[in-house]
C-alpha cells in the first residue's frame, strides 16, 4: 500500500522478489539454476537474500518477456545490452515514457506539464495508480542499476511528490473522520504513501500528512494534537522497523484512546508477528473504509 520503490541498501527473500517482479518463485528458481541469471546469497537460515539491483534486473527481463522475449535467447545477451534493451521498451510514447525522457534531459516544464495532464485525465487516484506507482518501480528500477544517477532519482522524485502534494492539497476536504500518517524515521521514500493517501482520501478520510523521516515521539505528540480517528505509517525498509521494533510495539499505548493505528508496506511485512500482539493493524493493499461521522464530528462506531 505505502511504499514501491525499492531500498538501495536492503535485501529481499524469495516471496517479496516474486511480489515485485511477478515471477513466480519456482521460476525464479529454475532461472538462477539453468542460467546462473542471478544468484542471490544465502543468509545464515539458507533462505535467498536478493540485493535491489538483482530485483531490478530482474524485472528488466520480465519487462522484456512480457513483450515478447524469451529467456534462453536473452540470457545470451550482455546484461548491459538487456538493460538498455528494457530501458528502450520503456521509453514507448506513454505518459510514463514521456516522463522518463524528460527526466534524462532534466526538463522539468515537461514533467510537470505530462502529470498536471494525466491528473486532468485520470484524476488523481487514476493518476497514482496508473502513472505514479509504475513510475516508481521504473524509477528505482534504473538507480539500482545505475543507468539513472542518483541526482536524476531525485529530480523525478521530487517533481512527482510536489504534484501529489498539490493535488492533494488543492482537492475538497472531506468531511469524515481524521487520518493522521507519516512515513517512519529514516523512511525518505513518499511516492507509495501519497499514492495510498489519494484513494484514502477519495474514500472518505480527512487527511493530516506529516511527511518522511518522522520520529515516533513527534508522532505521538501529533496524534494527541489531532485525535485521529486512524493513524497510519509507512515504512519500505525492514532493517529500519526492527531497529525502532521496541518503541512500535508499545506505541498503541501512548495513542488517544479509540484511536487505530495502521502500518503499510514491505518494511513492517517481516516483522508481523511483533507487531500485532501490540495493536497495530498491518496493511498491504488499501486503507479501510472511512467509518460515517457523527454529528459532534467524530467516528459514530467505536473500534
Amino acid at each position: 500500500m505505502f511504499a514501491t520503490m525499492t531500498a538501495d541498501d536492503r535485501i529481499y527473500e524469495i516471496y517479496e522478489v516474486a511480489e515485485l517482479t511477478g515471477l513466480a518463485p519456482a521460476r525464479l528458481r529454475a532461472w538462477e539454476r539453468r542460467y546462473a541469471l542471478v544468484r542471490p546469497e544465502r543468509q545464515a537460515n539458507r533462505y535467498r537474500a536478493y540485493s535491489a539491483r538483482q530485483v531490478a534486473l530482474l524485472r528488466a527481463y520480465a519487462r522484456l518477456i512480457q513483450s515478447g522475449g524469451r529467456i534462453g535467447t536473452l540470457v545470451k545477451e550482455p546484461v548491459d545490452v538487456v538493460i538498455a534493451r528494457a530501458d528502450a521498451r520503456d521509453q514507448d510514447g506513454t505518459a510514463i515514457g514521456a516522463y522518463l525522457v524528460a527526466v534524462e534531459r532534466l526538463d522539468q516544464a515537461t514533467m510537470q506539464q505530462i502529470l498536471e495532464t494525466q491528473l486532468r485525465h485520470l484524476g488523481l487516484a487514476g493518476l497514482c495508480q496508473q502513472v505514479v506507482l509504475p513510475l516508481a518501480e521504473l524509477v528505482g528500477d534504473r538507480w539500482a542499476l545505475g543507468t539513472l544517477p542518483v541526482a536524476l532519482e531525485h529530480f523525478a522524485s521530487e517533481t512527482v511528490v510536489a504534484t501529489l502534494k498539490r493535488a492533494l492539497e488543492s482537492a475538497a476536504r472531506s468531511a469524515g473522520p481524521t487520518l493522521l500518517a507519516a512515513c517512519l524515521s529514516g523512511e525518505r521514500h513518499e511516492w507509495g504513501v501519497l499514492s495510498a493517501l489519494a484513494r484514502a482520501q477519495a474514500g472518505g478520510w480527512r487527511l493530516s500528512y506529516l511527511g518522511p523521516d518522522l520520529p515516533i515521539t513527534q508522532f505521538i505528540e501529533a496524534a494527541w494534537r489531532v485525535k485521529p480517528a486512524l493513524v497510519a505509517l509507512s515504512a519500505a525498509d525492514p532493517a529500519n522497523v526492527k531497529r525502532q521494533l521496541g518503541e512500535l510495539q508499545i506505541l498503541a499505548r501512548r495513542m488517544p484512546d479509540g484511536t487505530r493505528l495502521l502500518a503499510g508496506g514491505r518494511g513492517f511485512a517481516p516483522h508481523a508477528a511483533a507487531l500485532r500482539p501490540s495493536g497495530i493493524q498491518l496493511e498491504e493493499a488499501e486503507f479501510p473504509a472511512a467509518p460515517p461521522v457523527a454529528a459532534a464530528g467524530r467516528p459514530s462506531s467505536t473500534h
